[in-house]
C-alpha cells in the first residue's frame, strides 16, 4: 500500500507481516531498473533512514540506477509495534524480509545490512539462499564482541524522553563519542532526527521499548556463541564485508578469519569510525555502488 509524500525522494510502502503486523519500506528508484534491486536491513534500534544517502545514490546513478528498498523492520520507525516481545527475533525479522519481497514482486536482490541487518541477512541465506544475488556486511559478523554488546544493551530502551534536537543530539554525542570521535555537530543533529520521534509529550527513540528484552537474556558473563553456520549460508554469494576502525562489535580478526573463509568476502575497514560506519558517506557509498555493480556484471 503506497503513501507518497509530495517532494519525497522515496515511496512510502506498507505491506503485510505473515502474521499480519503492518511493515513500512521506503522504495527508491525505479520499479523495473534493470539492475540488480538493493533491499537494506537497519541495526536493532535503527530505521530504513539510515540508508537515505546511500539509497539516493544508487537509485539515482547516472549509468547503473537501481531500485532500493530501505526497511523499517518490525517495532521499529513506521512499522507496527509487536505486542508479543519475543517476535523481535532475527528468524522472526528475515521471514518479515521475504514477506516484503514477496509483497514488492522480488524473487532475488542484494542486501546490504548493517550490525543487526546482517544477521537478518545470514539468516535469510540459510533460509531461502536463491533469494540473495550478494551481501554487504556492515560492521557485523559470526562473531559479536561482548565489550560491544554490553555497550549497546545499557542504553536501547533506557533513552529518556527529550525536549528537543539539540538535547537529543548531545545525549547521543556523549553515548558514541569514543566510536565517532571526528563527527560533526551536524552528523550528529542528522543522527538525532534518525533516532527520536515527537511523543506529544517530548521526543523519544523512534522505536519498541520492548527491543531490550531481546538482549536481556543474553549473558555477558558466559562466551557468547559463533554463528559461522549462518556466514557460511552466504558461500553462494559475493560479499563485502565492511568494519569500522573503532568498532567493539566486530573485530579486526574476526574480519580477517570472515575473508579467509568466504572466497569471495571482500573487506573494508573505514577509518575514524566505530559501529555502524555511516554507509551514506560518499567514499563508502562509492565503494558499495561498486561492489554491487560487480554483481550486476555476474548476473549479466
Amino acid at each position: 500500500m503506497p503513501d507518497d509524500t509530495p517532494g519525497e525522494a522515496f515511496r512510502s510502502v506498507f505491506v503485510s507481516a505473515g502474521d499480519g503486523l503492518k511493515l513500512h519500506l521506503r522504495d527508491y528508484g525505479e520499479l523495473h531498473a534493470r539492475a540488480m534491486p538493493v533491499i537494506c536491513l537497519p541495526g536493532l534500534a535503527r530505521t530504513g533512514a539510515d540508508f537515505h544517502e546511500l539509497a539516493l545514490a544508487l537509485s539515482t546513478d547516472a549509468q547503473n540506477p537501481r531500485r532500493v528498498l530501505a526497511c523499517d523492520m518490525r517495532g521499529r520507525g513506521r512499522s507496527d509495534y509487536d505486542k508479543d516481545p519475543k517476535n523481535y527475533d532475527v528468524a522472526v525479522e528475515a521471514r518479515d524480509v521475504l514477506s516484503i519481497m514477496a509483497a514488492m514482486g522480488l524473487a532475488r536482490a542484494a542486501f546490504i545490512g548493517a550490525s543487526r541487518g546482517g544477521l537478518q541477512t545470514m539468516a535469510l541465506a540459510a533460509m531461502r539462499p536463491t533469494a540473495i544475488s550478494g551481501a554487504v556486511l556492515v560492521d557485523i559478523g559470526p562473531v559479536i564482541d561482548g565489550k560491544g554488546l554490553a555497550r549497546i544493551k545499557g542504553y536501547v530502551g533506557k533513552l529518556p524522553v527529550v525536549h528537543d534536537m539539540d538535547e537529543a543530539a548531545a545525549l547521543l554525542r556523549r553515548l558514541g563519542a569514543a566510536q565517532f570521535p571526528a563527527w560533526s555537530d551536524a552528523q550528529w543533529t542528522l543522527m538525532a532526527q534518525r533516532s527520536f520521534r515527537d511523543r506529544g509529550s517530548g521526543l523519544a527513540p523512534d522505536y519498541d521499548p520492548a527491543l531490550a528484552r531481546t538482549l536481556g537474556a543474553i549473558d555477558l558473563e558466559a562466551p557468547l556463541p559463533t554463528l559461522w553456520p549462518l556466514f557460511e549460508a552466504l558461500a553462494h554469494a559475493p560479499v563485502l564485508a565492511i568494519r569500522g576502525q573503532n568498532s567493539d562489535i566486530l573485530a579486526a580478526a574476526t574480519l580477517t578469519e570472515m575473508a579467509r573463509r568466504h572466497p569471495r568476502c571482500e573487506t573494508l575497514t573505514v577509518e575514524g569510525e566505530g559501529h555502524v560506519p555511516d554507509v551514506g558517506a560518499p567514499d563508502l557509498a562509492q565503494r558499495i555502488a561498486a561492489f554491487l555493480g560487480r554483481l550486476d556484471r555476474k548476473a549479466d
